[in-house]
């Protein structure tokens, strides 16, 4: 529970007892006959102070939470401002596209901001959007003065996201830094009265998440204007138990209003939140004045009236519980499922655990993290409404199904973790995890849609693999990734091994950074030759990584971190610009590069190329680019567009791997490759397989009324190769002619062929 949810139910607590203190004295004044023209005095002043107590308890609700709302937006920012791509696209380029998409679309649709401008460290505009629309200017000017105020105190401000190890020297300021090197963010934020309406202004800088070295200089920030009216005062208003909340230019104080100042962090007051207060002081000299009349009179109208007091204070201190504990329910469950949420499962989980490590309870306490499956696509492609209809009937069956003492909780999204105790260890978890699994076998059925749903879970247990609540939540967390990683829709058990592949693939991909920048990288190049003369026709330029210490690393290996750590981009723009330079000189040949879908997807792929091209001299017309049929499932128009721009540039694309992938001829009717390469596993077994080399000759026949060359991969013996041309491939790569080799030796046997071929033309 936060400080600010801690103190409000201490404050209640605190009302309760003083109401309790305040009638019995009250009660016992009215006994006293010879006291009646006192007591009625006090009873009239203690009336007020009740009104007044009440009054200032929902003060200091109102302002916490204004103090809170602030710092609760900028963390809801910081997620989209912490990010590589941020400092490249909106800081170190300006590239209007990736902004107007991941900063004004992306944060008007996730937080509803009303307006929102990149500004420079000097205040200076660079685009303003509103509701998720470029609009220039966008009324910046009338907060400029304000952002340039919140740009200075963000100087002095506690970052987000971790705590100050040092400061970093940049070439203009000192910039925070947490104990990993990561800078952090500063932020700063006010309330401001922009046209006439009272609104949050909040600024955050831009800072990267991985590659820390692009933070040279200060960086750009992100200001935000959110209306504080309408749905931020409706929310104020069901949290805190106020009724007809608003905003007012001026303060009220008639009748039963009550309110609070609103001011700027500057101290300028801008305008009044004002609410009808609860006040009890009128209810109760209402409901016993009748009871006070007799008891002047009479001293048995005394006793009577002594016990309506009674009664009507346990009916008020009743109240008081029950709105308390409302308020405590709400600190601690999510709103949309009913669930407890992260707050209250980790309080819980610390407890539990306390119990199964002091011998209070025995076997071990289990942690199951569960993420449903394709969730982003079912929200992108049905809408929200659906994916949060599926998160509530997803959260329903799982509590409805698992055992009755298991505690299921979400963190938000569509994650859930779950706790439960058992006697055993990994056949525990095993029951567990095929249970989750058995669970969402069933389709779920969604205004008139049936999903299809599949979980990915992760389970840990502690005490045995640890005693520490974060750690076995984040164990639990490495595992779903683990199955993740496995195809999805299904469990995995932690173990210790992936701690450490976790923590090998992030110090490959640390030493992939540095590779590309120490030359640790090199190309090697294997021939593609004419299947009947064996004549050297072209090179596939194939990358290589020779680490210094462990030796020889894979593609397989490196490819992948390189696409899942944000690399692939500079990886592969290396690639060319290395395979341009070193063979834009060879004798005439064609130059196979093999692409990935990331730079194929990226916006300014097109505009970098012609760069290099440019750049190297080398002739578009001899280079092929090989791509994979998974470029080809997203049939967007901007993959079919960079496909075909690159065909008027003047460069020939292969579909690469073709027959073990997605395949479907309605890829090759999409766009006119140049060339097909038949996956090498078709090649390897087809002097034994018969049905091997029926697909060969297949594919070969398509290729051929295409209108396309195929190429086949891998052959590695003599009978191989006179299948293959009998199947009618034109082009063949593989040992059996040369395996990749250096460019010198490219260079030399190009050199051959074309002495070779002289001597030929010369008898």
């Amino acid at each position: 529970m936060g400080l600010d949810q801690i103190d409000r139910v201490s404050s209640a607590r605190s009302s309760v007892r003083n109401l309790r203190t305040g009638w019995v004295a009250l009660a016992t004044f009215m006994a006293l006959l010879a006291l009646s023209a006192l007591l009625v005095a006090v009873f009239s002043r203690s009336t007020r102070i009740a009104d007044e107590l009440a009054r200032e308890d929902e003060r200091v609700l109102v302002t916490r939470y204004l103090d809170q709302l602030g710092s609760s937006i900028v963390a809801a920012q910081k997620v989209q401002l912490t990010w590589d791509d941020a400092m490249r696209n909106a800081v170190l380029s300006d590239n209007v596209t990736w902004a107007n998409h991941f900063l004004g679309d992306f944060v008007w649709n996730n937080l509803e901001t009303d307006a929102m401008f990149l500004v420079k460290p000097d205040g200076t505009l660079v685009h303003g959007w509103a509701q998720g629309r470029p609009t220039g200017d966008a009324g910046y000017q009338e907060v400029r003065w304000h952002v340039e105020d919140l740009i200075a105190r963000a100087k002095s401000n506690v970052p987000l996201g971790g705590r100050i190890a040092g400061m970093k020297k940049l070439a203009d300021v000192d910039w925070p830094v947490a104990a990993s090197g990561q800078p952090l963010n500063r932020w700063a934020a006010t309330a401001v009265l922009r046209r006439g309406r009272p609104a949050f202004l909040t600024v955050v800088a831009i800072v990267p998440d991985n590659d820390y070295g692009l933070l040279k200089r200060e960086p750009n920030y992100v200001a935000t204007v959110r209306y504080l009216d309408g749905s931020i005062l409706k929310k104020m208003g069901g949290d805190l138990v106020l009724r007809d909340i608003s905003f007012r230019p001026d303060e009220v104080t008639v009748g039963s209003a009550n309110s609070v100042p609103l001011t700027t962090a500057f101290g300028d007051h801008i305008g009044w939140i004002a609410w009808t207060a609860k006040e009890p002081g009128p209810k109760i000299v209402q409901r016993t004045t009748p009871v006070l009349a007799t008891f002047i009179l009479f001293f048995l109208g005394v006793v009577a009236g002594g016990a309506v007091i009674v009664r009507r204070m346990r009916m008020t201190a009743n109240e008081l519980k029950a709105s308390e504990a409302q308020a405590q329910h709400n600190a601690l469950h999510d709103a949309m499922t009913g669930l407890p949420n992260r707050v209250y499962y980790m309080q819980r989980l610390r407890t539990l655990l306390t119990e199964f490590i002091e011998g209070e309870a025995e076997g071990n306490l289990f942690v199951a993290y569960i993420d449903i499956d394709g969730f982003k696509l079912v929200n992108d492609t049905m809408g929200h409404h659906v994916g949060d209809e599926l998160v509530r009937q997803v959260a329903h069956r799982l509590r409805e199904a698992l055992p009755r003492d298991a505690f299921l909780a979400r963190f938000g999204g569509d994650e859930f973790v779950l706790l439960h105790a058992s006697s055993d260890g990994a056949r525990a978890a095993d029951r567990l995890g095929s249970k989750i699994m058995q669970l969402m076998r069933r389709p779920f059925i969604i205004s008139g849609n049936t999903l299809e749903v599949s979980v990915s879970c992760g389970i840990s247990w502690g005490p045995e693999q640890s005693e520490d609540p974060g750690e076995l939540l984040r164990r639990a967390d490495i595992a779903l990734y683990r199955a993740k990683q496995r195809g999805r829709g299904r469990y995995r058990r932690f173990t210790p091994d992936m701690d450490a592949s976790v923590k090998l693939r992030r110090e490959m991909e640390m030493e992939l950074r540095l590779a590309i920048t120490r030359g640790e990288l090199s190309v090697a190049y294997q021939p593609v030759v004419e299947t009947g003369s064996g004549a050297v026709q072209g090179f596939e330029a194939l990358l290589r990584w020779n680490h210094p210490e462990r030796g020889e690393i894979r593609p397989d290996l490196f490819v992948p971190i390189a696409e899942q750590g944000g690399l692939m981009i500079a990886l592969g723009t290396w690639v060319l610009r290395h395979v341009f330079t070193e063979c834009r000189a060879w004798p005439n040949c064609d130059i196979s590069v093999n692409l990935s879908p990331l730079q194929i997807m990226a916006g300014d792929f097109l505009p970098m190329l012609a760069g290099l091209l440019e750049e190297t001299g080398m002739d578009p017309q001899r280079l092929v680019f090989e791509v994979t049929e998974g470029v080809m499932l997203d049939r967007s128009a901007h993959v079919i567009g960079v496909l075909r721009e690159l065909n008027r540039m003047g460069i020939r694309v292969a579909l690469d791997d073709f027959g073990i992938g997605y395949s479907s001829l309605s890829y090759l009717r999409s766009f006119q490759f140049d060339r097909i390469k038949i996956d090498r596993s078709f090649v390897s077994n087809i002097e034994r397989d018969r049905d091997a080399h029926s697909i060969l000759c297949a594919i070969t026949a398509l290729g051929k009324t295409l209108r396309m060359k195929v190429v086949a991969e891998g052959v590695e013996t003599e009978v191989q190769r006179l299948l293959v041309q009998a199947a009618g491939c034109e082009l063949v790569q593989g040992y059996l002619f040369w395996a990749a080799m250096p460019a010198e030796q490219a260079r030399a046997l190009l050199a051959e062929r074309d002495t070779a071929a002289g001597m030929r033309r010369a008898s």
